[in-house]
């Protein structure tokens, strides 16, 4: 567990760094994106770890129990900006609220409809225990999955 915890805050560092020189280089003091960029980092070490086989049960613990955080942390930080003097500023902050919410939205879709037919996990672990109720009625022994 402490692995895990550990990946996060090495993430959570790096990318507040980042969003501390982004916003520096865009003339902005404040953050620009630290928490987006520490979370990209994060999936991307957590896919380096899994295709190495590193990705022990420790370290899945360590990163669930912040990610089970991770909500009313982003709750809390949002609740720290100041939405009304944001919104008497002019209407470019809605414009790019509602633009970036329609990008979000077509990016979903499209990769949706992209990446094509996918099991669900209900579906997979449904498929696995046929397959272990056929193995056994056949007299071997039970299929050893990955997940």
């Amino acid at each position: 567990m402490i692995a895990g915890v550990a990946l996060l805050a090495i993430c959570t560092l790096i990318g507040q760094l980042l969003g501390e020189g982004l916003g520096a280089l865009l003339g902005v003091k404040a953050n620009v994106g630290g928490v987006g960029i520490a979370m990209i980092l994060l999936i991307v070490a957590r896919m380096w770890l899994k295709s190495r086989g590193r990705y022990v049960e420790g370290v899945a613990r360590g990163i669930g129990f912040w990610g089970a955080l991770y909500i009313p942390i982003v709750v809390a930080m949002a609740a720290q900006q100041d939405v009304v003097a944001a919104v008497e500023g002019g209407p470019v902050v809605l414009i790019a609220g509602v633009g970036a919410l329609l990008i979000c939205f077509s990016a979903v879709a499209l990769i949706s409809r992209l990446s094509g037919t996918t099991e669900t996990m209900d579906e997979i672990e449904a498929r696995e225990a046929r397959e272990a109720e056929m193995a056994i009625a056949a007299g071997s022994p039970a299929p050893i999955t990955a997940r």
